[in-house]
């Protein structure tokens, strides 16, 4: 009765139910066909695997390169412009402030005429780099900003340093400088806020991962999974028809596989996350200048506010440059991703094709 059982039981382990849904074969067209298999499922999942990483790279490198230094010059330019009209705003009103009215430290501000303006001057200067940075690595017009930068700084300056000693026109120009910044759709600020959505729009692209490229992954880890049951497959009939021990190539070939199968997957995820927790920063950015000074005079505007947002904005900059800045790890898998695809393309082949060799190669 034990003995019934046992051989009972044998009969419908895993290894049983394959060798009889193998039976009708013969043991060369078995092997062959394992061949076929094998080389289809390695070019696939390699093929996919390879691009699927391909891709994840790119994009890291597409934002951290140019998307993201786009989105950051572009809302320390809005924060450099508005900052500037405010430190010549707040100059102007100390400026026409009489001796009596001031206090020590506005004494102290309008000692020596060098001195005077070097904040505005500063954001200013800061404001026309950044834009010049930009260029380079935006594909959008930004012409027409540095001509409106170009006046509004003229203007600022005409109205803090030519026309110091004549309130009258020294206002004028102020408020000319206000309107080149805020003027609807066609202001300085307007445009680029607008330049700056378009931008984290096509930083936002760049960085999600599409139907397109999940698809791709699961075509890879589907593919490198039928090629590990393949390989175990093919280690079956090699040991229970041909008396053969465990093959060392096609050994390798399934480590390697499972190896292919986790490791880039975990590393090209990880490295996504990254993508997208610099993205989520950006927005960050994006929000933190648009409410330092919001509204549609941005007259409410504070130099205190401004030089925070600055602030956090550098300090978020710098972050997203730590987190993008060490690819040499993803690198170091995609190059080994590309060493150990090549070998389970081969291994297999070889391993299979010598037995053929040996076993059948005399035979019709």
């Amino acid at each position: 009765m034990t003995t019934g059982r046992a051989a009972s039981w044998r009969s419908c382990t895993p290894a049983a139910l394959w060798r009889r849904r193998l039976s009708p074969f013969r043991t060369r067209r078995l092997l062959q066909a394992h061949l076929l298999v094998l080389a289809v499922c390695a070019a696939v999942g390699v093929s996919a695997l390879l691009v699927s990483c391909r891709q994840v790279l790119d994009g890291t490198e597409a934002v951290a390169s140019r998307e993201a230094s786009a989105v950051q010059g572009l809302a320390a330019a809005r924060l450099a412009v508005l900052r500037a009209y405010e430190e010549a705003d707040d100059l102007d009103d100390r400026e026409a402030r009489g001796p009596d009215d001031r206090d020590d430290r506005d004494d102290l501000t309008l000692v020596g005429v060098a001195g005077l303006g070097e904040t505005y001057r500063v954001q200013l200067s800061a404001a026309d780099q950044g834009l010049s940075r930009i260029a380079d690595r935006t594909d959008q017009d930004l012409g027409t900003v540095n001509g409106l930068l170009a006046s509004y700084s003229n203007s600022i300056n005409l109205g803090t340093a030519m026309y110091r000693d004549r309130p009258l026109m020294r206002q004028q120009k102020l408020e000319e400088a206000h309107s080149l910044l805020t003027r609807p759709d066609v202001g300085l600020v307007p445009r680029l806020d607008e330049l700056r959505r378009i931008q984290m729009r096509h930083a936002e692209a760049t960085a999600t991962m599409g139907w397109l490229q999940r698809g791709g992954w699961w075509l890879a880890e589907l593919a490198l999974a039928a090629l590990a049951l393949t390989l175990l497959s093919a280690l079956f009939v090699l040991r229970d028809r041909c008396g053969r021990d465990w093959t060392p190539y096609l050994l390798v070939a399934f480590a390697l596989t499972v190896l292919l199968a986790v490791v880039p997957l975990l590393t090209m995820f990880s490295a996504q996350d990254d993508l997208d927790g610099a993205v989520g920063d950006l927005q960050q950015i994006t929000l933190v200048s648009r409410q330092a000074c919001d509204g549609p005079s941005l007259r409410s505007c504070s130099i205190d506010a401004l030089a925070e947002a600055q602030q956090t904005v550098t300090e978020k900059s710098e972050d997203i440059r730590r987190q993008l800045a060490d690819e040499t790890w993803t690198d170091r898998v995609y190059q080994g991703t590309l060493t150990g695809g090549l070998l389970v393309a081969v291994l297999p082949v070889v391993g299979l094709g010598l037995r053929l060799d040996s076993d059948y190669g005399r035979r019709p």
